[in-house]
């Protein structure tokens, strides 16, 4: 397959052209043959007048790349080799919302072929690649799973707007569903990640190793934030405490504050959802949320 794409006598395709779909189309499109597909026309029409939606991406970065932007189903046909990277919102409830993902697995099920490859990218919690989206290919297009075609997983790892650690110098995480869909999928995004590719043992593996990343991140900024709550009653400055405390080698430098954008205060949720589900109920990732969505009335007052 990968030499099939790099000879470009097959297509790879991103559904999905955000933050995260576009700039991983973009620089496969410097040695492949891609299809660049989102499901808004205003948006497909941008892009191809080489503007990013996002606000991101330069025009320079549109030149020279072999890339067709489309909204339509049909120009999907060629294609051999899928990836799926649209967002994985929560609803009022702070439920998963798998809508999109699902959504875009119709899309791609409707044009899968036997041999076809689909690696999903969108941040989701363990086993929802394999129990919720699968039987969505399966069911679109009439094929068996792993026996007619292959499905991995390579959690996303934009940092948006770092100029530094850019989406071809971080390390990516691969998976795949048997042990030839795994190296297939490692060597062809291989091709894209100078930083190198590190290979999970499995798909749930590569999802779980995304969702804790911004787990991670939000509980350590809760602690911040509570000790900022405890020092403030205090009268201590808190920023002054960790200036103090940072100064051991192995302190962890985080800092309270507000928790937003598209991950952190999404992601935990997703493993929340999931925990409950085999009757569990997180303390710490629940706990952090509810400190981290709280701090907006408490600087407020």
């Amino acid at each position: 397959m990968i030499d099939k794409l790099k000879n470009k006598e097959t297509k790879l395709a991103v559904i999905g052209l955000g933050y995260v779909g576009l700039p991983i189309a973009l620089e496969f499109a410097n040695d492949m043959s891609v299809v660049g597909f989102d499901i808004k026309p205003d948006r497909v029409e941008m892009m191809k007048n080489g503007i990013d939606p996002s606000n991101e991406l330069p025009k320079e970065a549109f030149e020279n790349k072999d890339i067709l932007f489309t909204h339509k189903l049909e120009d999907l046909k060629d294609v051999t080799f899928f990836i799926v990277a649209v967002p994985t919102p929560i609803d009022e409830n702070n439920n998963p919302d798998l809508t999109p993902v699902i959504k875009a697995s119709e899309t791609v099920g409707k044009v899968l072929k036997k041999g076809n490859y689909v690696v999903y990218e969108s941040t989701v919690y363990p086993g929802a690649t394999e129990e919720d989206c699968v039987p969505v290919l399966e069911k679109m297009s009439g094929l068996k799973y792993i026996e007619d075609f292959k499905v991995g997983f390579s959690p996303e790892r934009i940092n948006p707007g770092d100029e530094i650690h850019t989406l071809t110098k971080i390390v990516k995480v691969t998976s795949g569903c048997d042990a030839e869909s795994a190296e297939n999928i490692a060597q062809i995004y291989e091709t894209i990640i100078t930083a190198g590719v590190h290979r999970a043992s499995s798909i749930k593996v590569a999802e779980a190793s995304k969702i804790i990343e911004n787990t991670q991140r939000d509980v350590n900024i809760a602690l911040m934030n509570e000790l900022s709550i405890i020092f403030g009653k205090m009268g201590i400055n808190t920023f002054e405490v960790l200036e103090a405390a940072g100064t051991k080698w192995n302190f962890l430098k985080f800092f309270p504050g507000l928790v937003g954008g598209h991950c952190i205060g999404v992601d935990p949720y997703y493993l929340s959802h999931k925990a409950k589900q085999f009757g569990y109920h997180p303390q710490i990732i629940d706990g952090g949320r509810f400190v981290n969505d709280s701090m907006g009335g408490i600087l407020q007052n």
